[in-house]
């Protein structure tokens, strides 16, 4: 690997159950969050925010984070789950895009990001934006993960809203997961990178279960100065249950055969970026 590149592993976030209830991976059971963080960050250079998809963060929050990480620590942040065409639940929005919403969705729990007025929608990206401020100051921010929808598919309004993401969010490297497999069929996978590559958007790849409306392929790409690859493991029977929690999404335990396939495959992405990550 060229000395201008870096290959960082780390996992989907530092409080996931996995590590912190089912496993003597933590020194102790009950730590304080910043032991915790302070804990995993002595040993993984990384770490994927998961909280932040389920609700926004605060400068704060943020600059806590930035406190008790290293100098050459990095944290990818998971958009918020309105910003990514999810359904978010109505109590964690902030209070004046709350305030914003049109009376027919006034008693809904869940809120689109379809349901607000333009303005409004600048607003909360905007807030996103503000909050993760310290984190990027201190150079710790690594990318902002949009991670969309089954349904959020290759059609041209979806294509439009990617176009609006880098005015959206201008000083963050932003990363993109598609989670419906036309994006990558062979007669839209050029354009789908061409897009990505022309916006500075950083394209997501992935292993995942296959033979899902929400599969994709393992396709290799680089369209941005970051290369990503996300390991979510290959439980089919879990891959799209109802009422699960996501660390039972996604309990695998990769083999050392199945992680040799990737080590190549890990070592061409880096060729082609300056820098490469893989989270699990």
């Amino acid at each position: 690997m060229a000395a201008a590149r870096r290959i960082r592993v780390g996992t989907a976030s530092w409080t996931d159950p996995t590590l912190v209830k089912e496993s003597d991976w933590y020194p102790k059971r009950t730590m304080s969050a910043e032991a915790r963080l302070r804990h995993y960050a002595s040993i993984f250079p990384m770490v994927e925010v998961d909280a932040t998809y389920y609700h926004p963060p605060t400068e704060e929050l943020a600059a806590l984070w930035t406190e008790r990480t290293p100098a050459d620590f990095r944290m990818d942040v998971k958009a918020y789950a309105l910003l990514t065409q999810h359904p978010a639940q109505r109590r964690s929005l902030w209070p004046d895009v709350a305030a914003d919403l049109p009376a027919e969705h006034e008693g809904k729990r869940s809120v689109y990001l379809h349901h607000l007025p333009g303005a409004t929608v600048d607003r909360a990206f905007e807030h996103f934006r503000r909050a993760l401020m310290p984190l990027h100051s201190a150079g710790k921010l690594g990318a902002v993960f949009f991670q969309f929808p089954p349904y959020f598919t290759n059609r041209r309004d979806n294509r439009a809203f990617l176009d609006t993401l880098p005015d959206r969010l201008p000083d963050y490297q932003l990363a993109v997961e598609f989670r419906h497999g036309s994006w990558l069929e062979d007669r839209s996978r050029d354009k789908t990178l061409a897009q990505l590559r022309d916006l500075g958007l950083a394209y997501v790849c992935v292993d995942m279960p296959q033979g899902f409306s929400s599969s994709l392929p393992p396709v290799l790409a680089a369209t941005a100065d970051l290369a990503v690859v996300r390991f979510h493991g290959h439980n089919a029977e879990t891959w799209e249950a109802k009422g699960i929690t996501a660390a039972e999404r996604f309990r695998y335990l990769y083999s050392s055969a199945e992680l040799g396939e990737w080590a190549p495959k890990v070592r061409e992405l880096a060729d082609s970026a300056r820098e490469t990550r893989r989270t699990s």
